[in-house]
């Protein structure tokens, strides 16, 4: 690996909404990340980004998307050197019933009423990427030992 590669960790998010101000959210169980959040995963070997994104919002709600649209990105140093990369995308077009998954709970909300729901960590500000057009980055850094982040 030449001094300029990196070791990426792909990952994905994607807020599915309707034309009604309705968003998807999982309650997510993983004590590492838990609370509500968008559906996502990793990329696997060899599958595409988007083939991954769609795959994930299958397994984590039951819906069929279409036309995923990137959005922006998440990202961190781990402590080994690799990079942790979330692609965000958010899609209207979708077909099928929800159905929660080991993951946890799928449900429908009101955009408006996502504050009142116990969110994944840093969720409230994280979703700011998705919906605002003049931002496209989530990035965490580290500052005197501590975890900050900022919105590019």
């Amino acid at each position: 690996m030449s001094d300029r590669a990196n070791r990426i960790e792909l990952t994905n998010l994607c807020m599915v909404y309707d034309d009604n101000d309705n968003i998807l959210v999982l309650d997510r169980l993983a004590g590492d990340w838990a609370g509500v959040t968008f559906p996502g995963g990793h990329v696997e070997d060899g599958e595409s980004v988007i083939d991954s994104v769609i795959r994930e919002v299958k397994e984590e709600t039951g819906l069929d998307i279409k036309a995923p649209k990137l959005c922006g990105l998440k990202q961190w140093q781990n402590a080994d050197g690799s990079r942790y990369l979330v692609l965000f995308y958010k899609t209207n077009q979708f077909s099928g019933t929800i159905q929660s998954s080991d993951e946890g709970e799928v449900f429908w909300i009101k955009r408006k009423e996502l504050n009142s729901y116990k969110l994944s960590q840093d969720f409230e500000d994280m979703i700011k990427i998705f919906e605002d057009d003049s931002l496209s980055e989530f990035y965490y850094y580290k500052e005197n030992d501590k975890w900050e982040y900022k919105l590019l």
